[in-house]
């Protein structure tokens, strides 16, 4: 029993330093190969805002781990076939919550910008915020992009 103890705590503590990896989708957050490359710059004023929600990520990694603690607490169950079941309906549950849990740690608030640009084109964009009120109707910002992805910053 301690040991499962020892067990469900080392694989909780191993889940929620994983989801603390988890990189962000802010304006000022850049991924290493986005480092030193170009990106082009327009300016623009912010028409209006919506604040949105970023779904979580489901890669697996909370799978796991749900998996194993709910097959350690199935198998403190019954005794025979039954252990065997509830095992495997621990299993399969704790994959479930597991999963649930990390969309859940790595859902993020976002805000949608409609921003009229200089050249007159207005674009739509949705970035990770630390606050809704990040940007505000009216104000200027600048708009960089690389390719398909966009970041929109203070001017």
């Amino acid at each position: 029993m301690k040991r499962s103890i020892i067990t469900i705590a080392g694989i909780s503590l191993l889940t929620l330093g994983l989801t603390g990896c988890v990189s962000g989708l802010q304006g000022s957050t850049y991924s290493r190969s986005e480092a030193r490359q170009v990106q082009e710059v327009e300016f623009g004023t912010v028409l209006s805002t919506n604040p949105v929600v970023i779904e979580g990520k489901q890669s697996g990694v909370g799978q796991l781990p749900g998996a194993i603690i709910g097959g350690v607490a199935g198998s403190s169950v019954g005794e025979g076939k039954g252990q065997e079941i509830f095992t495997i309906l621990g299993a399969v549950g704790g994959a479930v919550v597991g999963s649930m849990i990390e969309e859940q740690a790595t859902r993020a608030q976002g805000l949608e910008l409609t921003i009229k640009m200089d050249s007159g084109k207005t674009l739509s964009i949705v970035q990770e915020v630390d606050s809704v009120n990040a940007f505000s109707e009216g104000q200027r910002v600048r708009v960089l992009t690389q390719g398909a992805l966009a970041r929109v910053s203070p001017e």
